[in-house]
């Protein structure tokens, strides 16, 4: 899909299901971004199908694997996703911990930022945080989004951040 200075981004496929696995269960995603509920590979190959994989056949963009150039290593996920619970396409990213702070996260975020304005040509972009993740907030404002205001996803939902970026100008 997209290649970087360091890093290819790809569509993540049912072979992916190990490091995905691993991802979805780090302790730092389960806080920030939640628990799926996936604990065994079975259950990570059917995410991967049912969720970015139908997401890339159905609009053209999803969650996509973060691969290392060099050594060709799955060490993150960054992408597009379109969430029933948002008005656009918002931004999303999550990465191993041995990977974080080396800034991998704003090559990825960077090159599908581009991607959105110039290969979909969204006009706006979205990304969510959780209200205390403020290393991830850092780095959206670092692409030029900006906080919002907070948002409730679900009823549950005790208040996530929203962050937005004028992409192209509308008409």
């Amino acid at each position: 899909m997209l290649d970087t200075a360091r890093l290819v981004l790809r569509t993540v496929e049912a072979a992916d299901a190990p490091f995905y696995l691993e991802l979805v269960n780090d302790p730092d995603f389960l806080l920030h971004i939640g628990d799926r509920g996936i604990r065994t590979l079975d259950a990570a190959r059917t995410h991967i199908d049912n969720g970015p994989v139908r997401m890339q056949a159905a609009l053209g963009h999803a969650i996509w694997l973060v691969a290392h150039k060099e050594s060709g290593a799955p060490i993150g996920m960054c992408g597009l996703i379109k969430r029933d619970t948002l008005p656009e396409v918002d931004l999303g990213y999550a990465f191993l911990p041995a990977w974080r702070g080396q800034g991998y996260a704003v090559e990825a975020a960077r090159a599908v930022v581009g991607y959105a304005r110039e290969r979909l040509g969204l006009a706006r972009l979205l990304a969510i945080t959780s209200p205390h993740n403020t290393a991830s907030g850092a780095l959206l404002e670092k692409l030029g989004l900006r906080f919002d205001k907070i948002v409730h996803l679900t009823q549950e939902d005790p208040g996530t951040r929203l962050y937005a970026m004028q992409l192209c100008a509308t008409a």
